[in-house]
C-alpha cells in the first residue's frame, strides 16, 4: 500500500529528530480499512508548538515528499491541520500538528507509528477517546427552521438552493441516526454504501432529488418523513418536540408544494 509506504519513510525521517515527540495514524489506518482510495491521516506530536506557523509546517510536510500543494484546514475547522498532496505515488495526507497536552482529548486512538518514552502509548493507556455524538435536541430546535428556509428556496426558484440544503439534512441529521441507529459511530457520510442495512440506504436515497420542482419537493418531504421515524426510534422523553414550528414549517411547505 503506497500509504504504509509513505508512512514507514516518514518515520525514518522524523526517528532522530529530537523536536519530535511521535508520530501517529489515524482515519481508515486505525481500522484496517486503506484501500487504493484512501487518504493518509497523520498526527504529528512536537515537543513545541508548530501549528499556526505555516512556515513550519510546511517544512515538515516538504521533507515527507513530491509535496505538490498544502493548506491549512479552516475550511474543515482544524486550523492545525496541514491538507497535503504529493506525486511519485500521487497521494493525498492530512497532518496534524500537536502538542503532547493537545494529544490527550481525542475522538479515536490512532495507532502509534513513533513515539519516544512511551509518551503516546502511556496517554492511550490512561485516557479515554470519545466520539463525539450529535445533541439531539440540538437537532431537534433547528430541524424544522431548516425545512422552512428550503421551502422559501423551492418557492423562490432556487433549486441549486434547495439541493444544498437537503445535502446538508442528509449530513448533518439524518445520516448519522442512520447510522446510530444501526449501532455504528455517527461519521456522516462516510461509507455510507457499504456500512448501512440496505433498507436504511434505500431510505436515504430517496432523499436525493432531481433538478426540478416536484422531485426537491418530494426528497424534502421523504427527508421529513425519515427524520420523524429516526426520531421516534431514538429520542428520549427527555427531548422538548418543537411541535408548532414543525406544524406551521409543514403548512408552509405545502403553501409552496401547491404552486409549483
Amino acid at each position: 500500500m503506497i500509504q504504509k509506504d509513505f508512512a514507514n519513510r516518514v518515520v525514518t525521517m522524523l526517528k532522530d529528530d529530537a523536536r519530535v515527540i511521535g508520530l501517529a495514524a489515524a482515519g481508515s489506518w486505525i481500522t484496517n480499512e486503506i484501500d487504493a482510495f484512501s487518504d493518509l491521516d497523520l498526527v504529528l506530536i512536537t515537543h513545541d508548538v508548530v501549528a499556526g506557523n505555516k512556515t513550519e509546517m510546511l517544512a515538515y510536510a516538504q521533507q515527507f515528499g513530491k509535496l505538490l500543494n498544502a493548506f491549512t484546514g479552516e475550511h474543515v475547522g482544524e486550523p492545525r491541520l496541514l491538507i497535503c498532496l504529493y506525486d511519485d505515488p500521487l497521494l493525498h495526507v492530512d497532518i496534524k500538528f500537536l502538542t503532547l497536552p493537545e494529544f490527550h482529548p481525542r475522538v479515536e486512538n490512532p495507532v502509534v507509528l513513533l513515539e519516544k518514552d512511551h509518551q503516546l502509548t502511556n496517554i492511550i493507556s490512561n485516557t479515554t477517546a470519545v466520539w463525539p455524538y450529535p445533541d439531539y435536541q440540538w437537532l431537534e430546535d433547528r430541524f424544522w427552521t431548516w425545512v422552512h428556509y428550503c421551502a422559501t428556496k423551492l418557492g423562490r426558484g432556487e433549486y441549486f438552493e434547495v439541493m444544498d440544503g437537503l445535502s446538508f439534512l442528509r449530513a448533518r441529521v439524518l445520516a448519522p441516526l442512520l447510522q446510530i441507529r444501526s449501532g455504528q459511530q455517527p461519521r456522516g457520510m462516510r461509507r455510507l454504501e457499504n456500512n448501512l442495512p440496505p433498507a436504511d440506504l434505500d431510505l436515504l436515497m430517496a432523499t436525493v432529488p432531481q433538478y426540478k420542482p416536484l422531485s426537491l419537493l418530494e426528497a424534502l418531504r421523504r427527508s421529513i418523513d425519515l427524520y420523524r421515524i429516526l426520531r421516534e426510534a431514538l429520542f428520549t422523553d427527555g427531548i422538548t418536540l418543537r411541535s408548532v414550528v414543525e406544524k406551521r414549517s409543514m403548512e408552509y411547505l405545502e403553501e409552496v408544494g401547491a404552486h409549483l
